[in-house]
């Protein structure tokens, strides 16, 4: 075999392990996207009805349900799709987001304790719903980057900037959960778009 026959075959391995990717990986969209959302409108449903911004703790649920769920449905697939190095890459794309979305909201939670004003405890946690939405449309964009897929990248940019201009026109209240509701409803979408392209 030619170095020119290795290359192409090693670069139609790595497309093929890529659309293997985005095709089981639709189902994640769908399954993120719908906790999403439902997090969203229950955590707006209880800010807006006690008006205690406190709500926003039943975020740190969301892991907690949302990872065994992915670990049931990825538990079939072990046997049928190899790890390699693109596996790895969106796997660290996405764990990257989650230890700096938890690392910045937890920073959030323990200097709004220990922070000198009000004021300003209430504008590092509203900033904090637009600087999580900007790293979740900025992993979502890289992984469609590294996945070569024009409806994630696509679906990474609407969420991230469509998440901001949600943010500065609904200000610091409990309508800024609506930022995660229209995240929630892109990452759904998109894996529907996935799922369809890849039957």
């Amino acid at each position: 075999m030619t170095a020119q026959e290795s290359l192409k075959l090693i670069t139609e391995t790595m497309n093929k392990n890529r659309q293997d990717i985005v095709r089981s990986g639709g189902k994640y969209f769908i399954l993120w996207g719908i906790l999403l959302t439902v997090f969203s409108l229950v955590v707006y449903f209880l800010w807006n009805s006690t008006e205690k911004a406190a709500w926003n703790n039943l975020w740190f649920g969301l892991p907690i349900i949302g990872f065994p769920l992915s670990y049931l449905l990825g538990k079939n697939e072990k046997g049928v799709r190899a790890e390699n190095m693109i596996t790895h890459m969106n796997s660290g794309i996405w764990r990257t987001f989650a230890v700096f979305a938890c690392s910045v909201a937890l920073f959030t939670v323990c200097y709004s304790f220990i922070g000198t004003s009000a004021l300003g405890g209430l504008v590092l946690g509203a900033s904090l719903t637009a600087s999580i939405v900007l790293l979740f449309g900025m992993a979502e964009t890289i992984s469609g980057v590294a996945l070569k897929n024009w409806t994630i990248k696509v679906a990474g940019w609407v969420t991230g900037i469509g998440g901001l201009v949600i943010y500065y026109l609904t200000g610091a209240n409990e309508e800024q959960m609506f930022i995660f509701t229209f995240a929630g409803i892109v990452l759904t979408v998109t894996g529907l778009i996935v799922k369809y392209q890849y039957k």
